[in-house]
């Protein structure tokens, strides 16, 4: 099982340190796109956003500061979920789905990030953090 949770954290923390390069890679679209859903500051949003997914992925992938990681994840998906996919706001039907779609993954990715606050710190296989690591 131990096993199994390490490609399980693998293949979870290679996905935030992708979407969160893939946000970097995309910036003059990414803040084009949300600041067309009237997010304020779209400059700042965006980048930070980044930043919160390489931290999750980050620490998700390689077990340090585990609690950390899982908070940076809460941070960046609640508000997107709420704020950019909030399918109740939307009139066409096609649209709403496609954001219905998007904030039920949403969902399900904080889900699935909560419960890794249930496993026993630290982690299998986690590198170890020079000095005092919280739990």
């Amino acid at each position: 099982m131990k096993i199994a949770f390490l490609v399980g954290r693998i293949v979870v923390g290679l996905f935030y340190l992708f979407s969160g390069v893939n946000l970097l890679l995309q910036l003059g679209a990414m803040v084009a796109f949300v600041g067309s859903r009237n997010v304020p500051f779209p400059e700042v949003a965006v980048p930070v956003s980044a930043i919160l997914l390489l931290i999750a992925g980050l620490s998700i992938l390689t077990g340090i500061w585990p609690v950390i990681g899982v908070v940076a994840l809460v941070v960046f998906l609640l508000p997107v979920s709420v704020i950019i996919h909030n399918f109740w706001a939307v009139a066409d039907p096609m649209q709403r789905a496609e954001e219905m779609y998007s904030f039920l993954l949403n969902m399900g990715l904080l889900g699935s990030g909560l419960m890794f606050l249930a496993i026993p710190r630290p982690w299998p296989y986690s590198l170890k953090f020079p000095g005092r690591t919280p739990a």
